[in-house]
């Protein structure tokens, strides 16, 4: 049973779905728990390649095809895991705010969360403060991640937090930015509740934010 945990691993750092997949069926063929799978092979992989990310011994490529391989894992495991009502790391609502169409960071920021243990609810792309608010309503989420890859759309993400405050919302929820022309001090300004740089930087924020 270690020996198809170990493959699984092997196969989300190499990025190779096939393998993911196959090691995946195996491993339900021999009777190894789902949750276990999760928990001893797709999510320490995908630490694992947080860390190379960030020691620069892997690059945007390797990590969405490492955050692809799991996701295939994830998808034969998910409603296995739904059955056994095992319980998420936590749920975000993640979207590219209004007047923005760009997606591949946000993807990729979204693949790594998963990877993670968190449920995610992907708005996608052009999304509205009204409609951040609403999914936080109907889902009952515990983080909020807003990305904008272009300067005139950054403040779409203020008039996000600023409606999260007129709704009473703000206080139930964590909001966290990121993007391309974003900094640390764009995000204090809006009074988000931190910035990640990078997708492996964001699964960090949002797992220190659900441990507080």
């Amino acid at each position: 049973m270690q020996d198809i945990l170990k493959k699984i691993y092997s196969g989300v750092l190499e990025g190779d779905l096939n393998a993911v997949k196959e090691n995946v069926r195996f491993g339900l063929d021999a009777g190894i728990n789902p949750e276990e799978m999760l928990n001893d092979a797709l999510i320490p992989a995908m630490a694992r390649v947080g860390q190379l990310f960030e020691a620069g011994d892997y690059f945007v490529p390797e990590m969405l095809v490492a955050a692809r391989s799991m996701q295939g894992g994830m998808e034969i495991l998910k409603p296995l895991l739904v059955e056994a009502d095992i319980k998420p790391s936590g749920k975000i609502v993640a979207g590219t705010v209004k007047g923005d169409l760009h997606d591949i960071g946000k993807n990729l920021v979204c693949m790594m969360l998963e990877g993670a243990g968190f449920e995610i609810i992907d708005l996608g792309v052009d999304v509205s403060a009204e409609e951040f608010v609403k999914s936080v309503k109907d889902n009952n989420a515990n983080i909020v991640a807003l990305s904008a890859l272009l300067t005139t759309t950054m403040q779409n993400m203020k008039a996000t937090i600023e409606l999260f405050e007129e709704t009473g919302l703000r206080s139930s929820v964590n909001i966290i930015v990121g993007g391309a022309p974003l900094t640390h001090a764009y995000a204090e300004s809006i009074h988000a509740d931190g910035f990640a740089p990078d997708a492996s930087r964001a699964v960090s924020l949002a797992k220190s934010i659900m441990r507080k």
